[in-house]
């Protein structure tokens, strides 16, 4: 790679130089105000004054983001590494609806997606380290997945057998006028959200409902529990992680990434 890409790659993708961060910064508030534009576009008043204004704002950032996304696939080895990840595919989403729009009018408001690029944050705020942290919490999810399977068939027999009874003690004077109607009914009280549209309205179903809203606080805190279980039991280790793809499963002094085949640059 010559020496003009490595420092492109660096400005770029790296958080470690103050050009870097600087770069990053002014990336993510080019993002905000992108999708401010887009936001206060949508606003019938603002459009008729300053639509024309926001319409160049808008092809400004566009152009800008091409430029950025552009460089980002001429600084690496390997253009499918980043097209191919996770933020390549989001930076490329953020640019297809302003050009879209020349030919589907109205297409620019899904521009609103650019927001997802303000992800980069977490490589600004040196929080990448906290990957770890996350891969531990997928890896608890993953073992506990079973568990949470058959918590969650227990908990469907159990709002089909609450609903049921609240359709027989209730009946359709007081809106459970169906069974499934009754199911959404529990569901909604026993996750206690409580929407309000039915309510009961016999003892013996209000009763029933206080019961199931008890029992709905207890039941919210098992998966929680199992999660935590497993969590407590993984083992966590650091990893290097690549600045290009974001792959973690790197060795501590491997030189180039074993995903996308980057170059790890020595601070």
């Amino acid at each position: 790679m010559s020496t003009f890409k490595s420092k492109i790659k660096i400005v770029i993708f790296g958080t470690d130089t103050p050009a870097g961060r600087y770069f990053d910064l002014i990336l993510i508030t080019s993002i905000l105000l992108s999708v401010l534009v887009v936001m206060l576009d949508s606003v019938s008043k603002i459009h008729e004054e300053y639509g024309l204004v926001l319409y160049y704002f808008e092809w400004i950032f566009t152009i800008l983001f091409s430029i950025e996304y552009s460089l980002r696939i001429y600084s690496i080895r390997r253009a499918s590494s980043y097209v191919l990840s996770f933020y390549g595919i989001i930076d490329l989403l953020a640019l297809i609806p302003t050009y879209l729009a020349i030919f589907l009018p109205g297409a620019h408001v899904f521009s609103v997606i650019r927001v997802l690029r303000v992800l980069r944050v977490f490589r600004i705020l040196k929080l990448v380290q906290f990957m770890g942290e996350a891969d531990l919490l997928i890896k608890a999810v993953k073992s506990s997945r079973r568990k949470i399977l058959v918590f969650l068939f227990f908990v469907i027999n159990l709002v089909i057998i609450l609903g049921s009874i609240m359709y027989l003690v209730e009946g359709e004077s007081s809106g459970f006028d169906s069974i499934p109607r009754s199911i959404y009914w529990a569901i909604v009280t026993l996750t206690t959200v409580g929407y309000g549209d039915i309510s009961p309205t016999t003892n013996l179903g209000q009763f029933i409902a206080a019961s199931i809203m008890i029992m709905g606080y207890v039941i919210i805190a098992i998966p929680t529990g199992i999660v935590a279980t497993e969590m407590r039991f993984s083992n966590r280790r650091r990893k290097k992680v690549c600045i290009v793809c974001n792959h973690e499963k790197q060795e501590l002094n491997a030189k180039f990434c074993n995903n996308c085949g980057a170059k790890f640059e020595t601070s």
